[in-house]
């Protein structure tokens, strides 16, 4: 213990410089921030799931395949542009309720519960 301050001395501290490598020495692939912000945007753009949707798809044995989420989200940019705001979305397989201005699939049903129901409080349809 030290009982006097005065009595402390301070040792110089050397501090020795760390060598940085850039990512472009190095052979990696740097991105820009027009690239991470469009990146972003792509993401934001597309559909999300409530998990109401997850749970039905899920029980329900519908898969959701690049090609079909593409087509979805393509789907949900004209239904936007058009002003729709509730839209069934139905595919070969699947009929997807979806939110446009919350971008985000409500529920999910398949071939044989499509038949037999009637789909309420929508404004517009898409034909996958």
């Amino acid at each position: 213990m030290i009982e006097n301050l005065n009595d402390l001395k301070l040792r110089q501290i050397q501090v020795n410089p760390v060598q940085v490598k850039s990512q472009a020495a190095e052979g990696k692939k740097r991105t820009t921030f027009g690239q991470m912000l469009q990146e972003k945007m792509e993401q934001t753009q597309s559909l999300q799931f409530s998990k109401h949707s997850k749970e039905r798809m899920e029980q329900r044995g519908i898969e959701m395949t690049p090609e079909l989420l593409q087509q979805m989200n393509t789907a949900a940019s004209q239904a936007k542009s058009k002003g729709a705001k509730d839209v069934v979305m139905i595919g070969s397989q699947a009929a997807f309720i979806v939110s446009i201005p919350n971008n985000t699939v409500i529920t999910a049903m398949n071939g044989n519960e499509m038949k037999n129901n009637i789909f309420t409080k929508i404004d517009s349809a898409v034909l996958l």
